[in-house]
């Protein structure tokens, strides 16, 4: 802008700060915090179910509960060499995420904390940040490296890094903040260690469930998981298939723009691994145990009904297990928010209707994810009655994964004047 313009329009403009990854979580979701205000300050309870870590800064910490000692020295002198993430075997299509520094959050984080050294609390109050200014009573955390670790050609690094996440979590996150809750990454090329971590993990209080990373290729049918099924049923605790990008697949390398990539792959594995699920008559084998799928958004959810629909009424001897029609066993299920598609709303009104979203559908934020939702998601959908929303935003969770019924959020305005008192001191 002209000097010269500048100067005309004192008072009446003012220049915004740059986002970087040092950005401090609150001044990032300041308005997230006003929308709060706004529309749901006085909802019971709201729970985010799909939250980030970004192991970029805290994976030191991780790999002190590496239980290998030659990865972990591996990992250790990749990080020296600059490897953020070592042992991933991260795709080097990830890196578009960012839109060209664009969107730097999910790239650190780098902000300021007030206790950086002790282990653990950096992260804890990052999170903190994100769950009072967005207006989040509870928040389920996850690692973000790992949604595609089930390609890792080496299949021991996904066992060893499951079990040190899993470690560093309940042993320091989640003891500093009672609001924060954990599922546990489930190694799924290797159903013995999967049956471990059941065993070692599922009693601690802030873990509410169990995930597969959807990005692999093993077929969630096989008898070798029927075991591990049962166990994760008996538990009382749901068994989460969350979505991820993959653009080494091959029929995703025709694809020549991350967008197309995006847009398909987080929709294409869970496509595939509920399809399994149900014509292989899975929810009647285990009928208590409850399946949530995440991070495909919605706007699939009425595609597999009518499809798989239409496929069993005219081949109904290849589903020889299924008691009722595939759409049904959907409706049972539940499903994450995040990325809500938004851009026809009539369209998005019948995929509610049809999923039965009022009590099925469990709001998610993906934060810090470029794509992420705000609670306001779903409070600003004209369509949704108050209760449909208060039931999406917590109350649908709340009954999912035990948690209570109780806020334990600040008011938004006090959260934004606390922050505003820091600015100025």
């Amino acid at each position: 802008m002209p000097d010269e313009l500048k100067s005309s329009l004192v008072g009446e403009i003012r220049e915004l700060q740059e986002i970087t990854a040092a950005t401090d979580t609150r001044d990032y979701l300041f308005a997230a915090a006003r929308q709060a205000e706004r529309q749901y300050d006085d909802y019971d309870v709201i729970i985010d179910v799909d939250a980030h870590t970004q192991e970029g800064r805290f994976w030191p910490e991780i790999l002190e509960f590496m239980e290998n000692d030659v990865l972990k020295h591996t990992a250790l002198n990749q990080l020296a060499g600059g490897i953020r993430t070592p042992l991933i075997n991260m795709q080097p299509g990830m890196s578009f995420q960012a839109l060209s520094g664009r969107v730097p959050h999910q790239s650190g984080p780098a902000e300021k904390v007030t206790n950086p050294e002790k282990p653990g609390a950096a992260f804890v109050e990052i999170a903190r940040r994100s769950i009072d200014f967005m207006g989040v009573d509870y928040q389920v955390v996850f690692p973000t490296s790992m949604l595609h670790l089930g390609m890792n050609p080496m299949e021991d690094i996904e066992i060893y890094l499951a079990r040190a996440y899993s470690r560093w979590m309940t042993e320091l996150v989640l003891p500093q903040e009672p609001r924060l809750a954990g599922l546990i990454y489930l190694p799924f090329n290797n159903v013995d260690e999967c049956e471990r971590m059941v065993r070692e993990f599922g009693g601690h209080p802030q873990v509410v469930g169990y995930t597969i990373c959807a990005v692999r290729h093993k077929p969630v049918h096989h008898n070798q998981y029927m075991r591990l099924y049962a166990m994760i049923e008996e538990s009382g605790k749901p068994l989460v298939f969350h979505a991820g990008p993959h653009w080494d697949d091959p029929s995703f390398t025709q694809l020549n723009r991350f967008i197309s990539m995006h847009a398909l792959s987080f929709v294409h594995y869970n496509l595939i691994h509920m399809t399994n699920w149900i014509i292989n008559a899975l929810p009647e084998r285990f009928p208590k145990l409850k399946t949530v799928w995440v991070e495909s958004g919605v706007a699939w959810i009425p595609f597999l009904m009518q499809r798989l629909d239409h496929e069993v009424l005219l081949r109904q001897s290849e589903a020889p297990g299924l008691k009722r029609m595939p759409s049904e066993y959907m409706q049972d299920m539940f499903y994450s928010s995040q990325p809500l598609e938004r851009y026809d709303l009539k369209l998005l009104e019948a995929t509610f209707d049809k999923m039965k979203a009022s009590t099925q559908l469990l709001f998610s934020s993906d934060w810090p994810h470029w794509d992420f939702d705000p609670p306001s998601s779903i409070t600003s959908l004209p369509f949704l009655d108050d209760q449909a929303k208060r039931n999406i935003l917590g109350l649908n969770a709340a009954r999912l994964f035990n948690l209570p019924i109780k806020r334990t959020r600040p008011r938004a305005a006090e959260a934004m004047a606390a922050r505003a008192a820091h600015r100025v001191s």
